[in-house]
């Protein structure tokens, strides 16, 4: 059995090797016949070598005759220097080359169900039933070889700060964390269910009482939503909490983090200071409270701006409220953009709830209103029409975008246009731009209007006077942070509740009596009685990261096996039915 143990990998031959004899193993990437000699590029997990099979080795020339794409084969051989003419700059073993001296076909191989060559498109859940396939292309393979590295440099950067890896547990119990839990029906307890965590937040903040003071976990969780370019039904978060900190020592670990894995990863230099930005002005600012300041555009609200106008009146006659809020986004350069372009940018709007959008040109600054052209002209006293240009700073060749609705809907769709500019007319700068959000309120209301919490009920307020959150919710900051990178949420944190009053008060506040919070979190509850220390933490998307950081569109480009769309997966035909069996033994019941 020994013949068939390779010595090197492909990447690992170069011409220290030149002269000795090796042995390979890998899939034939592409094989070429020219009469009397034969090239065989093999393929393995680091990359691509070229094989030779020379005319003087008529019975390996005939062998090779049976060998096709796809094919597992061990080669030996012996290694020389390729003549410098036909060096091949693309590989980086392309200045040597393996005299085949031996070959055997270790698995032969069908006709692939999809082209490997990447100019050719793949249906994708064609490449996802075959995913084991479609990891063998380079482009695919090598993001989790990528992943790989970046997880253990993460590991290595937290055990040289004194943190912990402690696990936690997969089986739990279904808490509210703001999505869906996937739930496990249990044998030995009938009718009652395990559920797949969204997150570790309740053992992790339990592992702070019992002292752990710095734990981290590469952590999989599990959340049933509708998904997203950036979201799967499984995922992997870093997930990190700390004893006896403050906001800024979670941050300042988390940076030192990322600068540590962009500088050794991508020669990338971040900040020594990430910048911040409070909740309220990313909304007033980007429209989101994920912004991607790489695009050097900004909403500017110019309500008060029109207040005494025509355009006032008109505004509410057409959105037959009061409520409205005026947002400018001012685009340089763009004089040339059509009628029809404008109509499809005012369709685009739409989606997100927004109907009036309308639009100034600014065809010469220097005319004044004479040099501007605008369906709302009309509605604007010169006056009123020139303070708006001079608080925008408008100049000559800008087109001026307004629209005007109530404040969530005209917040959410001007954000959305300004990424859509930014990307349709490439003014996205190519770098990281990364950002805290934070002073995140600690209440929103959902889309029932329904009190909620805005991260999670366990955060912090940034202040402990309890009749003053009773009675004022929706004016109360939380100690809550996020930290995005170009306009993708990465993750978010806070600073922990660790007072039992403080935390009845707030489920109070949430619609959760006494009865159903000692239920749902007893030992989170149990636990603040015995010495819960100040913590606080962070948990950040591992898959959203590899994601960025490797320049993908997908977090499924970066994941082994991910999901579809859907949350199906075509490879384990997941998820599927069960058989009447199972249904009885586990005490499942259900009317048909």
């Amino acid at each position: 059995m020994n013949e068939n143990i390779r010595t090197h990998y492909c990447n690992q031959v170069n011409n220290e090797l030149v002269d000795y004899e090796i042995k390979l193993c890998g899939w034939v990437n592409k094989i070429r016949h020219h009469g009397s000699i034969a090239f065989i590029n093999l393929r393995d997990r680091t990359g691509i070598i070229q094989i030779i099979i020379e005319k003087d080795n008529l019975k390996l020339l005939e062998y090779a005759t049976k060998i096709h794409n796809e094919y597992v084969l061990l080669v030996i051989g012996k290694v020389r220097c390729r003549p410098y003419d036909l060096i091949n700059h693309n590989m980086i073993s392309g200045d040597i080359e393996i005299v085949a001296t031996d070959i055997n076909i270790l698995a032969q191989s069908e006709p692939l169900p999809f082209n490997f060559d990447e100019k050719y498109s793949t249906n994708d859940e064609c490449r996802l039933k075959y995913r084991y396939l479609d990891l063998r292309r380079p482009s695919v393979g090598e993001k989790l070889i990528f992943r790989s590295k970046i997880i253990k440099e993460i590991r290595n950067f937290f055990e040289e700060n004194d943190f912990i890896e402690i696990e936690t547990p997969l089986l739990t119990s279904s808490t509210p964390e703001g999505a869906r839990d996937f739930l496990i029906p249990s044998r030995n307890f009938k009718e009652k269910y395990y559920a797949l965590p969204q997150s570790p937040q309740i053992f992790k903040q339990l592992l702070m009482v019992a002292g752990f003071d710095r734990y981290y976990q590469i952590a999989r969780c599990f959340r049933d939503e509708d998904l997203r370019a950036d979201r799967q039904p499984e995922f992997t978060q870093l997930d990190v909490e700390m004893s006896f900190v403050n906001e800024q020592i979670i941050m300042d670990i988390h940076e030192n983090l990322l600068r540590r894995l962009f500088n050794k990863f991508l020669k990338i230099t971040l900040p020594n200071k990430l910048p911040k930005i409070k909740y309220k002005d990313a909304i007033s600012k980007y429209g989101t409270d994920k912004p991607d300041l790489r695009i050097p555009l900004e909403l500017i609200d110019i309500s008060f701006m029109i207040q005494k106008s025509n355009l006032a009146s008109f505004i509410v006659k057409t959105t037959n409220h009061t409520k409205s809020k005026v947002i400018a986004l001012k685009v340089p350069n763009m004089l040339s953009m059509s009628r029809s372009k404008f109509d499809y940018y005012a369709l685009y709007v739409k989606k997100y709830g927004l109907n009036n959008l309308t639009y100034i040109k600014i065809i010469d600054r220097g005319q004044g209103i004479n040099g501007i052209q605008s369906p709302i002209l009309k509605f604007l006293s010169i006056e009123i029409m020139e303070n708006i240009l001079v608080n925008i700073n408008a100049c000559t060749g800008d087109i001026i975008f307004l629209a005007f609705e109530i404040e969530h809907i005209v917040n959410e769709s001007m954000g959305a246009l300004r990424i859509k500019l930014g990307q349709d007319y490439n003014i996205v700068k190519d770098e990281f731009q990364a950002v805290w959000i934070t002073e995140f309120p600690l209440f929103s209301r959902n889309n029932n209007n329904v009190l909620t919490f805005t991260h999670h009920p366990f955060t912090a307020p940034i202040t402990n006077n309890m009749d003053e959150i009773i009675h004022n919710p929706e004016t109360i900051i939380s100690r809550a942070y996020d930290l995005v990178i170009n306009g993708i949420e990465l993750g978010g944190g806070s600073i922990r509740i660790n007072d039992y009053s403080m935390q009845m008060g707030i489920f109070k506040i949430l619609g959760i009596n006494e009865k159903n919070a000692k239920k749902q979190f007893e030992c989170l509850l149990n636990a603040m009685k015995y010495g819960y220390p100040p913590e606080g933490g962070l948990a950040l998307g591992i898959d959203r990261l590899i994601m960025l950081m490797s320049k993908s569109q997908s977090i499924r480009d970066v994941i082994a096996f991910p999901k579809t769309q859907t949350g199906y997966c075509p490879l384990a035909n997941a998820p599927s039915y069960i058989t009447k069996e199972q249904i009885s033994e586990l005490g499942i019941y259900y009317n048909t």
